[in-house]
């Protein structure tokens, strides 16, 4: 007999919708558990919220004792991310029984100095702490102990890292080396910070050109494309040829990390709730990546090599260093694909979902 559970999202995100990825991949996991995990959406964004609340209403009558799993992310459930209606989702489920796990993605409130972004940061904190109320559990991506406006972690919090929402498989062999030593990177955010991130890769790269010699940069990925002719000027003198591809299928994806020796990680500090890096580490890769507050354990655990953010040219030193030496890329590599396959592996992530339902 199946155990049947909902996964619970506000508005899809486009191009790509990570959050709904990782609802699939962990649906699939879910399976070998004899449970069954189905994905609906409020879809606010198309019919209002009062139409949306009301169609939620009913399904949920239905709901009384069934897990369902919201998933948070500000975005999600406004357009602005000032979401104050997310608390009224979370009020109809308590209303009729359900059992809540709320599923932070997004475990930090939005930065920023200007007063419309100080307005949008307490509306946020006050979104996540009556989640964090309502809930039976609220599952954090990241440690509770690494989330600033948590203070002591209540007993309901319970953490559980992302996967790479890819389809690796459970054990990656060990692959030889490339004849020309390969530097990946996977995705590149949008706006000014994806102009930032470019600037990190060019420094990143020449520094490790002028150690190494010739090389290959394959960026890909969303927005990847928009940062074609900036990253082809940007290297333009170097012996470095580049390989361009914006959002592509899965296994696509899967094919251009495994052809990497190395992936480079600038999209701010890498830790247990970045796909796009973890994505390394599930293709049993070195890493080198940016470190913040929330770089923490299993991360630090696994091949993966750490510098401050903005430290571009430290990158560069560490890439140098990863891509000459055969013994320290096999030992980074080898680190990764156990890490992967003890923790971010979605066999891992479901047997924790299910341990947390069957509690």
């Amino acid at each position: 007999m199946t155990t049947p559970v909902f996964a619970l999202l506000g508005q899809k995100d486009e191009p790509t919708d990570a959050v709904d990825e990782y609802c699939r991949y962990l649906a699939a996991a879910l399976k070998s558990h004899a449970i069954h995990m189905e994905i609906r959406r409020v879809p606010w964004e198309l019919h209002g919220w009062s139409e949306s609340l009301h169609a939620l209403r009913l399904q949920a009558a239905s709901w009384r004792k069934t897990w369902i799993f919201v998933q948070y992310t500000a975005l999600a459930w406004s357009a602005r991310g000032f979401p104050s209606r997310f608390r009224r989702v979370l009020n109809v489920l308590k209303d009729a029984g359900a059992r809540i796990g709320v599923v932070f993605h997004d475990v930090e409130p939005f930065p920023g100095v200007r007063l419309i972004d100080h307005l949008r940061r307490r509306a946020q904190l006050r979104a996540m702490r009556h989640a964090l109320k309502l809930s039976d559990s609220a599952i954090f991506t990241v440690p509770p102990e690494q989330v600033s406006w948590l203070g002591e972690p209540p007993q309901n919090a319970i953490f559980i890292p992302v996967g790479a929402n890819l389809p690796f498989p459970e054990t990656q062999a060990p692959r030889p080396s490339n004849e020309i030593p390969a530097v990946g990177v996977f995705s590149i955010t949008g706006g000014e910070q994806g102009a930032r991130e470019t600037e990190d890769i060019l420094i990143a790269v020449r520094r490790a050109s002028r150690e190494v010699g010739r090389m290959r940069l394959s960026v890909f990925g969303r927005h990847a494309e928009l940062r074609d002719g900036d990253l082809r000027q940007g290297l333009r003198d170097l012996p470095v040829e580049i390989v361009v591809e914006g959002v592509a299928d899965a296994e696509r994806i899967v094919n251009r990390l495994c052809a990497c020796d190395v992936l480079l990680f600038v999209r701010k500090g890498i830790s247990t709730r970045r796909s796009s890096g973890i994505a390394g580490i599930a293709a049993g890769l070195p890493v080198v990546a940016y470190k913040n507050s929330e770089t923490s354990v299993p991360i630090t655990e696994a091949g993966v090599v750490l510098v401050e953010e903005s430290q571009a040219d430290k990158a560069g030193e560490a890439l140098a260093q990863i891509l000459r030496d055969s013994a320290l890329r096999g030992d980074l590599a080898a680190r990764s694909r156990l890490v992967y396959r003890n923790h971010f592996s979605w066999t891992a992530i479901g047997e924790r979902y299910a341990v947390l339902m069957n509690r």
